[in-house]
């Protein structure tokens, strides 16, 4: 087994390498200078390359950059721009934020205080796990670390619910329990600007064709569909999966003891609770103060340190941190730059030309779609995102769909696409391998998730969108 995954590795690193030089020699359009043709072929490979599994995403940005300099396809200065990018910054130290709500225990807290609350009956556990993570996820700017907060919890609830892997006869109730965990995920994602790191990286692509979107304009236009969703969802799996227990009697006393165990707030919690607050606060209030973001996350972070709740040591441990500012600012710098020499203005061109014709809320909808169901070819929403979400903006811009709204619903989709597949987002790992949930099961719930969402925002967002987006 081994020597067949090492062969396919090759094939597909060699069949990468195929498709960059194809590009590269390849004419040019005559709209293209070569320049911009060239930085496509190495982005493009790029991209292909972490689809494919030829290369973990890290190594192919690296690598990508590394080429752009050195074939002299892009000047140093042009390539490392997005290292010094207040949207990369922002995102990088709310990864160190999110630490402290781990390590200090506040989010089992938390999880434990809504069991208590809603957890009489199969469906109060999963509206416990919707409302937790909605609580905690403008904390966490990955939605990968906030599985790794929600999953023992979840994981706990099956259990004291008396769903195992290995009990057929509560085989539906564990699959409601986890797959709910990746649903909520997929929805707290999308209701905070700070709760998954593509949302600060579309709005600075966004920003390209006009569209200005703040934490609190983006809470706004959030706010109907998503808290809707998280309304609506648990009960449409409810009826989709039909567990085969209705009512958990035992589960808010099992809570209690749980919270009972950990006593009273420490001061660690107090403080990162403070801080929390604070910070989404002023995230909130930053567009009428003027007050820069980053700098505020920056602010929450030095609290934290100042205070002794996290350490240096807690931040040597965080290597995946500089891992994903590292292929964060290289991909978004390739994109930008792709940007900046009109290769994006040129592909939406030629895909504006096949949707010529349409009226714009129908070119609109094709584009919102389209993006959707390409998600079944990705392995990341951030690379998905850097690779298409400007290209379809911008043809949406050209045809005459209202560029806020068409920012939004690309910008939303980016988050509830995450469960159409296993594999759409590394936050569903967790779950997928929990013994719970089988591969049918996972792409079954999944196209069911995401075309409930997709439906959802279209129909009650697009209105709410069209009201509310300037």
């Amino acid at each position: 087994m081994g020597g067949k995954r090492d062969l396919r590795t090759i094939l597909a690193r060699l069949a990468t390498l195929g498709l960059a030089a194809g590009i590269w020699f390849s004419p040019h359009p005559a709209e293209v200078t070569p320049t911009a043709w060239h930085l496509f072929a190495i982005f493009a490979s790029a991209i292909v390359s972490v689809v494919v599994g030829a290369l973990p995403i890290l190594t192919a940005s690296v690598l990508a950059v590394a080429a752009a300099v050195l074939t002299g396809t892009l000047a140093p200065a042009d390539a490392y721009s997005g290292f010094g990018n207040p949207t990369i910054l922002l995102i990088v130290i709310a990864f160190l934020v999110a630490r402290a709500v781990v390590k200090c225990g506040l989010g089992q807290r938390l999880g434990y205080r809504a069991i208590s609350l809603f957890g009489r009956s199969t469906l109060g556990l999963a509206y416990s796990i919707f409302v937790v993570d909605g609580v905690i996820a403008p904390a966490f700017p990955s939605n990968t670390a906030r599985s790794g907060v929600l999953f023992p919890l979840v994981f706990s609830v099956a259990e004291a619910a008396g769903a195992k892997p290995d009990r057929p006869d509560r085989r539906r109730l564990g699959q409601f329990l986890m797959f709910s965990g990746i649903a909520s995920l997929t929805l707290s994602s999308g209701l905070w600007l700070t709760a998954m790191a593509a949302n600060p990286l579309g709005t600075a692509i966004a920003k390209n064709q006009g569209v200005d979107i703040g934490f609190g304009s983006w809470l706004l236009a959030s706010s109907v569909p998503t808290l809707a969703g998280m309304v609506l969802l648990p009960l449409a799996l409810y009826w989709f999966i039909r567990p085969e227990v209705t009512a958990t009697p035992e589960a808010p006393a099992e809570a209690r003891k749980a919270l009972a165990a950990l006593g009273s707030l420490t001061w660690d919690e107090k403080i990162v609770a403070a801080t929390f607050v604070g910070m989404v606060l002023l995230w909130g209030a930053s567009a009428s103060l003027g007050i820069d973001t980053t700098a505020v996350a920056f602010l929450g972070l030095g609290v934290l340190l100042g205070t002794g709740v996290l350490t240096l040591s807690d931040i040597a441990k965080e290597g995946d941190v500089l891992a994903t500012f590292i292929w964060f600012a290289a991909l978004f710098t390739l994109s930008d730059q792709l940007n900046r020499l009109g290769f994006m203005e040129f592909l939406g061109g030629r895909l504006a030309m096949h949707l010529g014709g349409l009226p714009p809320m129908a070119a609109g909808l094709v584009l919102v779609v389209a993006y959707v169901l390409l998600h079944y070819l990705f392995v990341s929403q951030t690379a998905h995102l850097l690779a298409l979400f400007g290209v379809f903006l911008g043809v949406g811009v050209q045809l005459g769909v209202p560029a806020t709204v068409l920012a939004f619903q690309l910008l939303f989709a980016t988050n509830y696409f995450a469960a159409i597949t296993p594999q759409g987002s590394s936050a569903n790992l967790l779950f997928a391998g929990s013994g719970y949930l089988s591969q049918g099961d996972l792409y079954r719930l999944g196209a069911f998730n995401t075309a409930f969402c997709l439906l959802l925002y279209l129909v009650l967002g697009t209105p709410w969108l069209m009201l509310v987006a300037r």
